[in-house]
């Protein structure tokens, strides 16, 4: 554990020495994370990217990646592509990454369940920004605009997320 990492605990998310507010998966925390649970996996997440969206916000650091209007990620458990980055159009089922509300305007990722994904543990854990204070996410961790950019600004290549 370095101060770079990313750490999840009762209260909130921990970095760089400050504490700062989150929400988690609907179904709080698991050890045994299925697709579609709405529960945030406990374990150590390796960071391995940064998405963000050009037309909304400043690359918020030099490995940041675009969301173009085309960017999907597969979360069919059956699909050769399932828990990966994927373009439209695209016949099976995904989530749009490119949304019209603020969520994945910058995205953090990790490698839950990834690059070689198991069918059915569970697509994508992200770290994006939360709807309001409390609302929960079908897993992902969210946090507050501000929080969010200040992270993505200052975290370091081969950081962790650290749930316990």
């Amino acid at each position: 554990m370095t101060p770079d990492d990313l750490i999840l605990g009762p209260m909130g998310l921990r970095f760089q020495g400050r504490r700062y507010p989150c929400t988690i998966g609907r179904s709080g925390l698991t050890d045994q994370k299925r697709e579609g649970d709405g529960a945030t996996p406990k374990g150590v997440h390796k960071l391995v990217g940064i998405l963000y969206r050009p037309d909304r916000v400043a690359k918020p650091s030099p490995l940041a990646i675009p969301i173009g209007p085309l960017d999907l990620w597969s979360d069919d458990p059956e699909d050769a592509s399932y828990n990966l980055m994927v373009r439209a159009p695209y016949p099976a089922s995904h989530e749009a990454l490119r949304r019209a509300d603020p969520l994945y305007d910058i995205v953090l990722l990790t490698d839950w369940n990834w690059p070689h994904p198991i069918k059915g543990r569970g697509s994508a854990i992200f770290i994006h920004q939360w709807r309001r204070p409390g609302f929960a996410t079908e897993g992902c961790i969210a946090l507050k605009r501000v929080d969010l950019h200040g992270i993505a600004k200052r975290i370091n290549p081969g950081a962790n997320l650290i749930i316990r």
